[in-house]
């Protein structure tokens, strides 16, 4: 015990003889333009030009160099975005501390990347057989490492017949719905989708020549890429709902039930006011036009819709995090051009450092009754920072908490990392979209800006009981990965999906009827539970829709049912809304492979889609139609 007092004694001397026999130097970074704090700025000691020690400066731009040994010291100063600062001839005596603030003017151009050459793909594919081995270069022997063409899938594998290099995408296996039987699993609940990303990106692989892999097609997202003819609401609700019945179209002996929600649509000009910040990320895989190119050119329709009470911050994040823009009033949009337009790309990413910083920057110019809201643009490459998947979900729920959303808008290929970015915007009560041309940021972030922008009901679930006297089994269309527990819908701490302004959600079921033959997996009758439904004591009613809702700033959830009955209504009877999102979940089954839709083909899918194209005045439906025949020929 002596010795170990001796020792911390000893320690005790030597710790306050350095600082009595050194110097510190600290103080605050600030902004010239406005004197805001400058956080994560590279304050630099040299002596002679060498190195003596560094810091980066907080959160509020506070800096501290110790311990610092007596003499004659310069001060280099650099921050991305801002011109590098020297301040030479500091002075530092023993025992003292010399305040030195320092401010930054922004102006430098970040340097960009010019890609000359593309790096071979990391494995090599025999090509006399369908599913053959894949060779990775570079692997351990004996390693079993699993790609198809290049996609990496979270979950089992599964073979692909062509090859693609997209090495290095990352989708989430997703397996389809399986028929519940309506006596012994009568409900069905679920997180409402209101992300698109799944359609767009399909899109891309079918105009570059190639069928998607089967789990980047959602089918949720695929339908609900699309506007439907739902009515506005009427009443106090921020939503309305649509239910509709009719026959199936690709299996005659079963029916299909449509769920639409519509949401409230909003007068941007009487919008509540935004405070956004733009995390976009500048590493050196973003450097080709299909990314950092066309997320610029996307952005410039966005700042021309911003308005003077509405404020925009630019943060990039490479291979470190910082802010290019601070806080900027969406009246001078030249400025906030100007700074995206010298956004360069280059350096690894630190994707976590830069939400953290965007987080940051949305707290600091919070708007108590605005939109809070962080957008992330990305080909969703994180691999430094946060890169650890739960650490960086939990900063985003308890941002979510704080009234702060994240959207996520994906663009590129090759290295797109769908799982990660669709998760993370779905804790964050955000949409995820896929940027995949100039049109389609023109729909995002001009025609559905409202929607992509402004939330009107959080916490959205629904929850459907089927009535065993009208329904044998049925099926859940999509929504895979959206999946509650029953009890969960009840449950107000439980996080769901939000619905934007302006936006529709259609939910489909494949049902079959009580009185069909069809055979189902099915377990023995169960000894304690009835039997026999009335038939008479609901009438025609297959399934009653319950929905739970919050306000986007509430607490306690709402809730609304509806009942749907079965008015015998024939398929071509059906409205345009049911037999156009039944076409394009035709879609989705085949490109999926479902049992559900063997016996259809892409031509089938094309001419129902053609029979209820409807209005279709941005060409949204016509091009559905021809990615359809594009596709009937890639197959």
């Amino acid at each position: 015990m002596k010795k170990l007092i001796t020792l911390l004694a000893v320690l005790s001397f030597f710790s306050l003889t350095a600082q009595i026999n050194t110097g510190t130097i600290k103080g605050i970074i600030t902004d010239s333009n406005n004197n805001d704090p400058v956080p994560f700025a590279n304050i630099t000691l040299l002596s002679d030009s060498q190195k003596v020690i560094d810091a980066t400066s907080d959160f509020d731009g506070k800096y501290t160099l110790k311990p610092i040994p007596p003499g004659t010291y310069d001060l280099q100063l650099s921050y991305v975005g801002y011109q590098t600062k020297k301040i030479s001839g500091i002075i530092v005596k023993a025992g003292k501390i010399i305040e030195q603030n320092m401010s930054l003017s922004a102006g430098v151009e970040l340097k960009s990347v010019e890609i000359i050459s593309y790096r071979k793909p990391l494995f090599e594919r025999d090509q006399t057989t369908r599913g053959s081995r894949i060779n990775v270069r570079g692997s351990r022997r004996g390693s079993n490492v699993t790609f198809i063409d290049g996609v990496k899938i979270i979950g089992s594998t599964y073979e692909e017949p062509y090859p693609y290099p997209n090495q290095g995408e990352l989708y989430q296996e997703i397996n389809d719905n399986d028929f519940k039987m309506a006596n012994h699993t009568p409900l069905s609940t679920f997180s409402i989708d209101v992300d698109k990303a799944s359609y767009a990106n399909t899109r891309r692989y079918i105009n570059d020549g190639h069928l998607p892999p089967v789990s980047a097609v959602r089918i949720e997202e695929m339908i609900n890429y699309f506007n439907y003819d739902y009515p506005q609401p009427s009443d106090e609700h921020p939503f309305s709902i649509t239910t509709e019945f009719s026959n199936c179209p690709w299996n005659d002996q079963r029916k299909l039930a449509l769920i639409g929600i519509q949401g409230k649509t909003m007068d941007m000009a009487e919008a509540p006011k935004s405070n956004l910040v733009f995390l976009i990320d500048v590493s050196g895989s973003m450097g080709s036009y299909d990314k950092l190119g066309l997320l610029k050119e996307g952005f410039h329709l966005l700042i021309d819709q911003l308005r003077e009470e509405d404020r925009v911050a630019i943060v990039v994040y490479a291979g470190a995090a910082g802010l290019v823009l601070p806080s900027t009033s969406g009246k001078n949009k030249d400025k906030i051009r100007n700074v995206l337009n010298s956004l360069g790309a280059g350096g690894s990413t630190a994707g976590g450092q830069g939400i953290k910083l965007a987080y940051h920057i949305a707290q600091k110019h919070f708007k108590k009754e605005g939109n809070n809201r962080v957008i992330l643009a990305t080909d969703g490459d994180f691999n430094v920072g946060v890169s650890d998947q739960k650490e960086l979900v939990k900063l985003i729920e308890e941002e979510r908490e704080k009234g702060v959303f994240l959207s996520v808008l994906g663009f590129g290929s090759g290295n797109l990392q769908d799982y990660k970015m669709e998760q993370i915007a779905d804790k964050g009560n955000g949409n995820y979209n896929y940027i995949d041309n100039i049109l389609e940021a023109k729909k995002v972030l001009v025609n559905e800006m409202s929607g992509t922008l402004f939330t009107i009901a959080k916490d959205v679930k629904v929850q459907a009981e089927f009535n065993p006297a009208k329904v044998k089994a049925y099926r859940l269309i999509g929504y895979v990965n959206r999946h509650l527990e029953d009890e969960d819908f009840n449950d107000d701490k439980k996080d769901a999906g939000e619905l934007g302004a302006g936006h529709s959600v259609t939910v489909l079921y494949e049902i079959i009827p009580a009185d069909s033959e069809e055979k189902i997996k099915d377990i023995d009758p169960l000894k304690y539970q009835k039997q026999s439904p009335n038939d008479e004591q609901f009438g025609e009613e297959i399934l009653t829709v319950k929905f739970r809702y919050k306000e986007p700033d509430g607490k306690q959830s709402i809730l609304l049912s509806k009942a749907m009955s079965d008015e015998k209504v024939e398929l071509e009877n059906a409205s345009a809304n049911l037999q156009f999102s039944a076409a394009v979940a035709s879609f989705g089954m085949l490109l999926r492979g479902s049992e559900s839709v063997d016996d259809l083909e892409f031509k089938d899918v094309a001419k129902m889609a053609k029979r209820s194209k409807g209005e279709d005045d941005e060409g949204y439906r016509s091009e559905f139609i021809r990615l359809v025949e594009t596709a009937e020929l890639l197959k």
